[in-house]
């Protein structure tokens, strides 16, 4: 999965296979979604988990090499004036709707 979230950031078409593992599929949104991720690999001076510590250095590496492209999700939509307006006209709805009293939107 790392190697075709690192191909795929290379700008080369590749099938993610998120399903393979509930590991991957609990950390899709992290490893390709729109978030940042920090990884932290924990290896060993000892020599009898060389082996384990080569492997887990060699999947940060990979790892390392995946890019997500995170956005920010807000709305640009209308200026600052125009959503304070409205933001005061919701509330005026949900009080009246509170107090019982119904407000019909304007026409239009």
């Amino acid at each position: 999965m790392i190697h075709a979230l690192v191909t795929k950031a290379q700008g080369k078409p590749a099938h993610v296979a998120y399903r393979d593992s509930k590991l991957t599929h609990l950390l899709k949104d992290s490893l390709g979604g729109n978030s940042k991720t920090v990884l932290v690999a924990a290896v060993s001076p000892a020599d009898d988990s060389l082996g384990e510590t080569l492997s887990t250095l060699n999947f940060a590496a990979r790892a390392k090499q995946v890019k997500n492209r995170a956005l920010v999700n807000e709305d640009t939509k209308g200026t600052v004036v125009e959503l304070q307006k409205e933001v005061r006209k919701l509330r005026a709805q949900l009080q009246a709707a509170k107090a019982g009293i119904a407000i019909m939107p304007p026409a239009g």
